[in-house]
């Protein structure tokens, strides 16, 4: 009688280990699938900006022909692209695991968007500038690139909330906890310091 009811419990703590591996291997498969849909938008992300910065030279070489007493500005425009391709070279592989990567990265563009809305704002100053085909090209490329900067980035805290939300849940959070840094949280694209504020128009 003691034998087979020994055998039994054997046999419930076999099924329940069995259980929770399965639960474990499901539940960790589940974490990589998501962090890979995370890795491919940043992908994405990285994809768009830098077409931007390929358009920069174009753009500031254009504007240079019709604007030459503007040095400040196109000095501001080329520090900033600059520091993003310093940024970008430090080797933020993993940039989508690690918040301060992440937020460098971040300070980074919105530096060199900055740069850019002054740029555009030097144009203003120039009408025939404005006219002409090659500016006008590059700027609709430019604009292009800054929707689909801004469509991507949202694909992304999509992307970033779908994981977060599954790897904070219970038990997952434990599951994740014994990989460490395999898993963790994902950072998301904040707007620009003073976004809330909407901006002073001066004529």
């Amino acid at each position: 009688m003691f034998k087979w009811v020994a055998l039994g419990l054997i046999g419930i703590l076999v099924l329940f280990g069995l259980a929770v591996g399965l639960y474990a291997i499901t539940t960790y498969n589940s974490l990589v699938t998501l962090d890979q849909a995370v890795q491919s938008q940043w992908a994405q992300v990285e994809n768009v900006y830098q077409r931007r910065a390929d358009l920069i030279p174009n753009l500031v070489e254009t504007v240079k022909g019709a604007a030459a007493f503007e040095k400040d500005t196109f000095t501001a425009v080329a520090q900033a692209r600059s520091q993003v391709g310093q940024v970008t070279a430090q080797g933020l592989q993993n940039v989508a695991n690690n918040p301060q990567a992440f937020a460098r990265f971040q300070q980074a563009q919105d530096g060199l968007s900055s740069a850019l809305s002054r740029l555009m704002m030097v144009v203003e100053r120039y009408p025939d500038l404005k006219a002409t085909q090659n500016f006008q090209e590059l700027q609709a490329q430019l604009e292009g690139t800054e929707n689909r900067i801004a469509v991507e980035r949202m694909r992304f805290n999509e992307a970033a909330q779908a994981f977060n939300t599954r790897r904070q849940s219970f038990p997952t959070n434990v599951i994740a906890g014994f990989f460490g840094s395999r898993f963790n949280e994902k950072p998301y694209f904040k707007a620009q310091a003073g976004a809330e504020t909407a901006p002073k128009v001066k004529f």
